[in-house]
């Protein structure tokens, strides 16, 4: 159950919001961004980058993960192309071996990157009423997480 919702009404939001929440992550954490395509995952995930001094994130759609140095090193993941039987290939990642030392955001990670960690923040995305609304909710998990807010 989400804890808090915002409504975002421009690109320009979106990152200004991911820059907010990436001035309050720590190497550690892993967050798991969920919603439909369209939504503004990959724009949060630049504000996030931003908040870390990372100015050239784009979509890892094709390439499915990216890494990134800034003030912490941030792992960029896009799951969308690794759900049913291409799974497997997500443990190929080896994001394990990052996730201690990095923030780590991955894009439709739901049911993948959550057994990593059982603290994590998701973040879901979804369409607003116009067309460049989008609302953003966040639900904790683990005592990582307890006091976030958006």
């Amino acid at each position: 159950m989400p804890t808090n919702e915002t409504l975002v009404t421009s690109v320009l939001e979106m990152h200004k919001l991911g820059q907010e929440i990436g001035s309050k992550l720590q190497a550690g954490d892993l967050i798991i961004l969920t919603g439909p395509l369209g939504s503004g995952k990959t724009a949060l995930t630049q504000g996030i980058g931003r908040a870390l001094g990372i100015t050239d994130i784009t979509s890892p759609t094709f390439v499915i993960s990216k890494i990134y140095p800034g003030k912490i090193r941030l792992v960029h993941v896009d799951a969308y192309r690794l759900q049913g039987e291409s799974a497997a290939i997500f443990d190929d990642l080896d994001l394990e071996s990052y996730l201690n030392s990095s923030i780590t955001v991955v894009e439709w990670g739901e049911g993948l990157a959550d057994r990593f960690s059982s603290e994590y923040l998701e973040l879901q995305l979804n369409h607003g009423p116009n067309e460049n609304d989008r609302f953003v909710s966040a639900t904790p998990h683990g005592k990582r997480w307890d006091s976030f807010s958006l």
